[in-house]
């Protein structure tokens, strides 16, 4: 069975250090329940209708981030809105998939 598709506005985010990652956070609704080591999950996204295969993020508080290249966002920079698509890659009721890709 699909893994759900999740779609969502979001605002675009820099952590305040030099060189950070660009990224926007997932709705709490949309976060993975099932990580793999250093808390990614393999996602296929879609920002602004440019898609790509990368990972979320899951940090120590729980929040998920979806970093967004500058090859994707093209001129947006952080405080401009971005529409995301997201699909899991894995099966996020499951750890059958986490078994398979390990």
């Amino acid at each position: 069975m699909p893994n759900p598709t999740h779609q969502f506005e979001a605002e675009l985010l820099k952590a305040n250090v030099d060189g950070a990652w660009i990224f926007v956070e997932v709705p709490e609704e949309f976060r993975p329940t099932q990580t793999l080591a250093w808390g990614r999950t393999p996602v296929s996204a879609t920002v602004d209708g440019k898609p790509w295969d990368t990972s979320v993020w899951r940090e120590k508080t729980g929040r998920s981030y979806l970093p967004v290249p500058k090859k994707i966002r093209k001129k947006k920079e952080p405080g401009d809105t971005v529409s995301v698509t997201i699909s899991y890659k894995l099966d996020q009721g499951s750890t059958d998939d986490l078994r398979k890709l390990i």
